[in-house]
């Protein structure tokens, strides 16, 4: 008995797989459409012509837009592996090093203080990687779909994730130099009382206030800044006290563009972490990254000789 011919398999076009992967990959159906110059209509009627083949939604649709869904996620590994071979099969490709991609999402404060100043030590030890970098908002829990490595703010208990600490900072108090010598000086924690302290949810200053023996309560006046590198920027221009630490601020300390006020640390209540997805093993692109972050971890928190400062 023969078994089922050719015409017997229904195989999706190449067209649909291709939207499929694009969106998937891009994290919208209208980045999708730019990188394969059609209608973002097209890639949506594509997707939809494929699930219905399938018979499986590849994609939770709501009013705040597109993630992909379980089984989604598990096709999309399949179509990668299948588009890989057929890549790998094509005669201008044989013989040329394929590019290992590495989608990386980063909170902004710690992408643009420790990420991107230390990035070229990484691209040029790996030459083969073709790295994305996307931001995340901790604040209002928004982060891009589909990333290969998650840096994150908070407890380092995210479910379903496999956690690597990047950072055991310390926090404490900086100004800059001119806010310090025009409100100061700032010799006792109660010096404090005629300084603005700049307030941002993801530094609450409760612990610190209690380590200085200050029964003072959580700032409530003042800018709300919801970014943690908006209110060391906030400090560097001169517009009060920012509770920070050693990791985010390691340039602007080591310049002299930021002076600490006291000698007072606290452990912080939330650190940096390294996150990739527990049911996919370590390896490749991820591991080495992952490696390489945590050395520039180590780095951006010491302290050169003679700038841990208690005069101010």
């Amino acid at each position: 008995m023969r078994g089922p011919s050719p015409k017997d398999v229904r195989l999706p076009p190449l067209a649909a797989i291709q939207a499929f992967e694009a969106a998937a990959r891009l994290g919208s159906f209208e980045r999708a459409s730019e990188e394969l110059f059609v209608t973002a209509s097209a890639i949506g009627k594509r997707i939809a012509a494929l699930e219905a083949l399938l018979d499986v939604s590849l994609f939770i649709r709501s009013s705040r837009g597109t993630t992909l869904s379980s089984a989604g996620r598990e096709y999309l590994e399949q179509v990668r592996t299948a588009l890989d071979l057929l890549s790998d099969a094509s005669l201008h490709k044989r013989g040329e090093p394929k590019p290992e991609p590495l989608r990386v999402v980063s909170t902004p404060t710690f992408a643009r203080q420790v990420l991107i100043p230390y990035l070229p030590g990484f691209t040029a030890a790996h030459p083969d990687v073709e790295l994305e970098i996307m931001l995340s908002i901790p604040y209002l829990d928004i982060m891009p779909p589909n990333a290969d490595v998650w840096i994150r703010f908070g407890s380092g208990k995210y479910p379903g994730l496999r956690t690597q600490p990047l950072t055991e900072d310390p926090v404490f108090a900086v100004c800059a130099p001119g806010y310090r010598d025009a409100h100061g000086p700032f010799r006792r924690p109660a010096d404090l009382a005629q300084a603005q302290l700049l307030r941002c949810p993801m530094e609450p200053w409760r612990p610190w206030l209690d380590a200085a023996g200050l029964d003072w309560p959580e700032p409530s006046r003042g800018v709300w800044l919801v970014d943690l590198g908006m209110m060391l920027d906030a400090a560097r221009a001169g517009q009060g006290i920012a509770l920070t630490r050693r990791t985010l601020a390691a340039e602007w300390l080591d310049e002299g563009k930021l002076v600490r006020v006291l000698d007072i640390d606290v452990p912080g209540e939330s650190q940096y972490y390294l996150c990739t997805e527990a049911s996919r093993p370590p390896g490749g692109a991820r591991q080495a990254f992952s490696l390489w972050l945590e050395t520039v971890c180590k780095q951006a928190s010491q302290w050169p000789c003679g700038l841990r400062a208690s005069h101010e």
